[in-house]
């Protein structure tokens, strides 16, 4: 399943329903399931946002770092001059509508009953669905294997 990295409070927003269109510098073409995942990034910010959040309420106290907390139907894809007049105060709060910028619409939004911990990456990016399923990955076959310790390889000559 294709995948997107929020920073946190956000990706938790929208796993509550608090938002339902993430805003990015970038479109997509992309239409389709989406694993929503919360980035490892929690800057001060964004802890002061999440406390503010927090205390009135909205947000619970802890937030997951790098899982994916919710999945997603991402429907469309439209400037934010198309929006910015057409949103609510509440989704405006969660956004960044300047100019020239993209606002991702969810639908079917579902949090995840526990956050799975996955590493993200930028962009879109693939989350095997054993992985949404709580299933281990097997190891590669292809993995490169691991040099011996600086120990074991005293006595090789390079």
């Amino acid at each position: 399943m294709k995948a997107i990295s929020l920073w946190q409070p956000w990706a938790s927003a929208m796993a509550l329903g608090l938002k339902r269109i993430e805003t990015r510098h970038w479109s997509t073409k992309y239409r389709g399931l989406m694993a929503i995942h919360a980035a490892k990034r929690w800057t001060a910010d964004e802890r002061d946002f999440h406390a503010i959040e927090h205390e009135a309420g909205r947000m619970p106290a802890e937030l997951p770092l790098g899982a994916v907390v919710a999945t997603a139907r991402l429907y469309d894809v439209k400037r934010t001059e198309q929006l910015v007049d057409r949103i609510s105060d509440d989704e405006h709060c969660w956004g960044n509508y300047a100019p020239e910028r993209y606002g991702w619409i969810f639908e079917d939004i579902v949090a995840l009953p526990v956050p799975i911990l996955f590493r993200g990456a930028q962009g879109l990016f693939d989350v095997p669905d054993a992985v949404l399923r709580g299933e281990a990955l097997p190891e590669p076959a292809d993995a490169p294997l691991k040099p011996p310790p600086p120990a074991a390889r005293q006595g090789l000559l390079l």
